[in-house]
């Protein structure tokens, strides 16, 4: 740790400049929860940011819903609170143990007309192309991410810490937001979402999948009801500045004809 540290911190001093230290005392601060409870059976709290950020996909309506990475749960019942009659949202994690708990999060604070529409899956979110295509009218894809405010709070994780881990997460992410643009149907929407402060796991994937599918997508401009700074692509909120939501990058992206 004591090694490690120091490069941790080097890195987003780089990066966040004499903003930094400020950043990573918010960091180090408990989050600015907000607690939902719009069509719930119970609140459920969820950070700020990432409440912000489910809401920046629309209403659902009547609509087919994908949440590709949806453990623990709270942004799937953000999206299950406006499904309307006819919707349908699946909700998946890959993970046995997460997918247990976001099981027991949608059973406990969902009313059973809204649970009984909100399938829950295991697949691999990188892979979802093999298993359907061109198949929802929105998706959300809140990506596995470097989260550093829990990072800064594992003395373990922080140790063996490296700026490899920012290149393969960014990496994971751009293979699954491929995969969300193939699962989307044509003028289907795709939230992409990330707790990290770098942008390249943020504006970078969104810059990699645009390179790769030049005429794929269409850039939407998205806002955000807490205080929130705009990017290449998306919004950013970071807790220095939000009264201690975030971190937080998302995008709106909209799918345009023809295969993802």
């Amino acid at each position: 740790m004591k090694r490690a540290k120091p490069v941790f911190d080097d890195y987003y001093a780089g990066v966040f400049q004499e903003r930094w230290p400020a950043l990573r005392a918010a960091l180090e601060k408990p989050p600015a929860p907000a607690a939902f409870s719009c069509g719930l059976l119970s609140p459920y709290c969820l950070d700020a940011a990432s409440l912000a950020a489910a809401r920046a996909l629309g209403e659902t309506g009547g609509s087919r819903v994908l949440d590709m990475c949806a453990a623990p749960g709270g942004k799937t019942l953000v999206l299950a609170s406006t499904l309307g009659p006819g919707g349908r949202i699946t909700a998946n994690e890959r993970s046995a143990h997460r997918r247990r708990r976001l099981l027991a999060v949608l059973d406990a604070h969902l009313p059973p007309e809204l649970r009984c529409r909100v399938g829950v899956t295991g697949r691999d979110a990188a892979r979802w192309g093999l298993y359907e295509q061109n198949a929802y009218d929105s998706v959300l894809l809140d990506a596995p991410c470097s989260s550093e405010r829990h990072l800064i709070l594992n003395p373990k994780h922080l140790a063996s810490w490296s700026p490899a881990r920012i290149r393969h997460l960014a990496q994971q992410a751009y293979a699954m937001l491929l995969a969300a643009l193939a699962a989307a149907a044509p003028g289907g929407r795709v939230l992409y979402s990330v707790c990290a402060l770098c942008a390249e796991e943020g504006d970078g994937v969104i810059l990699r999948a645009r390179e790769r599918l030049p005429e794929g997508f269409a850039v939407l401009e998205t806002g955000c009801d807490i205080p929130s700074e705009k990017t290449l692509f998306g919004r950013k909120v970071l807790p220095d500045r939000a009264g201690g939501a975030g971190p937080m990058y998302f995008a709106l992206l909209e799918k345009r004809g023809g295969k993802g």
